[in-house]
């Protein structure tokens, strides 16, 4: 009855985590409900696989400047947050989550630095230098919106304006930015770009790019490798070489 639910799912564009995640739940009634008496047969569709990180769509080094052009070239404010939005998305390797979480004091322009709050609440935020491109967007977007304390972006939507941002905001924004540059992006496609290039450019450095990425477990980046260019061909060349 339930065959083939995880591809009817992501066809419908959801994440495999949170395919997973609902079919953890699913099986956790199932599996109450059998033990009540209530029903008699048990689930077993099985989790669907994460797929590794092959493909990032269209965006690459190319499409990103792309889209950071995009968003700089609307007029105002809202250029300016989105720039910056899209910098620590990327040069950070930010989740959306932990994007709209921040506050405007987490960010010491002075000091150089920014404070990137745990994924729970119980977990502290984490001391992170900001490199100059980016440090220069934050720049820009807090003087456009001054120095109050408060969330680090907010909303310029009618219904919402100068609240906090929102995961579904950013992915709004980004999805709207892409569309508008002729790409296909999600704010997670910025991460992955990010982590695949953190690996590529540190030559395959998985415990200096799992600080980057913040992942406790090693093996989820093993996911990112077959992202970095000619992979099997730069081995291939040091193997060669005499």
């Amino acid at each position: 009855m339930l065959s083939g639910t995880g591809s009817r799912c992501t066809s419908r564009g959801l994440q495999v985590t949170t395919i997973n995640r609902r079919l953890s739940t699913l099986r956790s009634l199932v599996k109450l409900a059998n033990t009540h008496g209530l029903v008699t047969w048990t689930l077993s569709v099985e989790s669907v696989p994460a797929p590794p990180y092959r493909d990032m769509g269209e965006l690459g080094r190319e499409g990103f400047r792309t889209l950071l052009e995009t968003a700089g070239a609307q007029s105002g404010p809202k250029g300016l947050r989105d720039v910056a939005l899209l910098r620590l998305l990327h040069d950070l390797g930010l989740r959306r989550g932990e994007a709209v979480r921040l506050d405007v004091d987490d960010v010491n322009l002075e000091r150089n630095w920014i404070f990137i709050p745990g994924r729970g609440r119980s977990q502290k935020k984490e001391l992170v230098s900001l490199p100059e491109p980016t440090r220069a967007a934050l720049a820009a977007w807090l003087e456009a919106r001054g120095s109050e304390p408060g969330p680090l972006f907010v909303n310029f939507d009618r219904a919402g304006k100068g609240q906090r941002l929102t995961g579904a905001a950013v992915y709004h924004i980004v999805s709207w930015l892409g569309a508008k540059a002729g790409l296909a992006v999600r704010p997670q496609g910025l991460r992955h770009l990010a982590i695949a290039t953190a690996l590529e450019r540190t030559k395959g450095d998985v415990r200096a790019v799992a600080t980057f990425s913040r992942h406790k477990d090693l093996r989820t980046l093993s996911r990112y490798h077959d992202n970095r260019p000619d992979l099997a061909g730069t081995v291939a060349s040091l193997v060669a070489a005499e």
